[in-house]
């Protein structure tokens, strides 16, 4: 997506849940862990390079973003021991970090849209095509009831707008579950898992992965 059309649709966000009462939910990591098959996290790499910043937003720090998504999807997926080996790219495209706001007037919402990659180092091969464009919000709770501006810091609106990224991109990955020898549940039964290739000596280099 072009950055005008990026920066169109975090202006459209932003009006449409400026005085929304919740944000996306998403798992709680104290459970057990979802199933992921062959899955092994690889390479976790972050790129920032320039995002958009969207209206009544805070300004992140350079770099920061790459530190906190990175952090929060080695937190998320990290611990799966799975055969395969997948790299994840992601680019951060815009942003919202929610200013203070004058409460049940405008509360603004934190929003975070990023584009995510995801390489099998098996076959070599990128597996999404154009990359998947996910967009994600602040979970709602008593802090961000009147607006995350008004309770909490950037760093912590950063990191749970990180961590629901990490969610989110687990649930991508678990909708293609093919990938990591998982079978499909809305294929029949007697459905056929695609067989996991071997891994190749030599895997991806660090320089491959975002783009």
């Amino acid at each position: 997506m072009r950055p005008t059309a990026v920066l169109r649709r975090l202006f459209a966000l932003t009006a449409l849940f400026a005085l929304a009462a919740c944000g996306a939910r998403v798992a709680p990591l104290d459970g057990p862990p979802e199933p992921m098959g062959n899955f092994r996290l690889g390479y976790n790499i972050v790129k920032d390079d320039g995002a958009q910043i969207g209206p009544l937003s805070r300004r992140a720090e350079p770099d920061a973003w790459e530190v906190s998504l990175a952090d929060a999807i080695d937190e998320r997926l990290g611990g799966y021991d799975g055969e395969g080996l997948f790299h994840i790219g992601v680019g951060v495209n815009a942003y919202v970090l929610a200013l203070p706001g004058v409460p049940l007037v405008v509360s603004p919402k934190s929003i975070l849209i990023i584009t995510v990659n995801v390489w099998d180092n098996a076959t070599q091969e990128k597996l999404t095509e154009e990359g998947k464009q996910i967009t994600v919000l602040e979970s709602f709770s008593a802090s961000t009831l009147v607006g995350s501006g008004l309770t909490q810091s950037k760093k912590v609106q950063m990191q749970n707008l990180s961590r629901n990224a990490a969610a989110a991109i687990q649930r991508y990955l678990l909708d293609n579950p093919a990938w990591f020898g998982l079978p499909d549940p809305e294929a029949p039964e007697d459905a056929e898992v695609p067989a996991q290739a071997e891994a190749p000596q030599e895997g991806l280099v660090e320089g491959e992965i975002v783009n």
